[in-house]
């Protein structure tokens, strides 16, 4: 990240805006969280909504492997056993 406030801002504009031609060749829709996570830094109504998807993001996280079953134990198969 560029030291710079006024340069931080002109990379993420140009990220977003490159994101919404992501039809274009070169250029891609991957552009925009980018370019959003470059603003984040700048300003408090972005970064209020990048912190609320990390937060959704991890409870989500969190619930799957809790609700995840337990995978079955391997069955020890061995060579030597009866049946």
């Amino acid at each position: 990240m560029p030291r710079s406030r006024g340069l931080r801002i002109a990379i993420g504009v140009v990220l977003i805006f490159g994101g919404i031609l992501g039809f274009l060749p070169i250029l891609g829709f991957w552009m925009v969280p980018i370019g959003l996570l470059v603003l984040s830094y700048e300003f408090a109504v972005v970064r209020r909504h990048r912190r609320r998807l990390v937060v959704w993001w991890e409870r989500r996280r969190r619930l799957y492997r809790l609700r995840k079953p337990a995978s079955p134990a391997k069955a020890s198969f061995r060579l030597d056993s009866p049946g």
